[in-house]
């Protein structure tokens, strides 16, 4: 069958792929990605065939990051890659699942995909959106449709909260990609419990709609650090980050 036609009804039971990553820090202008994965499922509960890299930054990797991933400077400099090629083979995969109409799942997507960009311009002087001139991507991101759909839930939205919450099993967590099956698993079943709202919209209408949705909530979380008395600012910007202009 076509991916594409399968998806007219009930995409959150087709194809997806997703891409995570682990990086040394949460900054994506600055920070680096130290492993990824991209891995794809073809239907529910079918084995996901992954794709996985583990770089060597080239900068140091600070304690606090290894404290999450485990991945030490050391390690990365003895096993890992340099970055150039590996950027380019996940952009080349990413292109490659949107060519087949795979959907793709993102937790958190302008953090994710925001880094990839900034290390395909350093490292590649390309963009992530150089990839997909003719078949763009199709982000389903897990924290936005959770926020949008079940907005009134208190509690937190971090990936391992998602699972809990839609009965997921998250083993091995900040690993690339035991956290992209997690986030895939978390899409299926949130499609699921939220079927009446959600089957009939394809990929493409969904990717758009959480454009909007994502900057509804960023607004919200704006005006929230505002009464807070906080300076932090919340971008709008999804599933991928604008470019900083260069410096005159």
């Amino acid at each position: 069958m076509n991916e594409e036609l399968g998806w007219m009804t009930y995409w959150y039971e087709g194809p997806l792929a997703a891409f995570d990553t682990e990086t040394t820090g949460v900054d994506v202008e600055t920070d680096r990605i130290v492993s990824a994965a991209v891995l794809v499922q073809d239907a529910p509960g079918t084995l996901p065939r992954v794709s996985r890299w583990l770089v060597d930054p080239g900068v140091p990797v600070p304690a606090e990051a290894t404290a999450v991933h485990g991945l030490t400077q050391e390690y990365l400099q003895r096993n890992g890659r340099w970055p150039a090629p590996v950027m380019l083979e996940i952009a080349e995969l990413l292109a490659e699942h949107a060519a087949r109409g795979r959907p793709l799942v993102v937790m958190n997507a302008p953090f994710d995909l925001t880094l990839l960009d900034r290390e395909l311009r350093r490292h590649r002087a390309s963009s992530l959106e150089r990839w997909f001139p003719s078949a763009p991507l199709r982000v389903l991101d897990p924290r936005v449709l959770d926020k949008h759909l079940d907005r009134y839930r208190k509690g937190r939205r971090t990936l391992t909260d998602l699972c809990e919450h839609y009965g997921v099993t998250l083993e091995g967590a900040h690993d690339a990609a035991a956290d992209a099956l997690a986030a895939l698993e978390v899409v299926r079943a949130l499609g699921r419990r939220f079927a009446t709202r959600l089957e009939r919209l394809s990929p493409a209408e969904l990717h758009a709609l959480q454009a909007d949705w994502h900057a509804a909530q960023a607004r919200g979380l704006q005006a929230w650090f505002a009464r807070s008395g906080s300076e932090e600012t919340v971008s709008t910007e999804w599933p991928v980050r604008p470019g900083l202009p260069a410096a005159a």
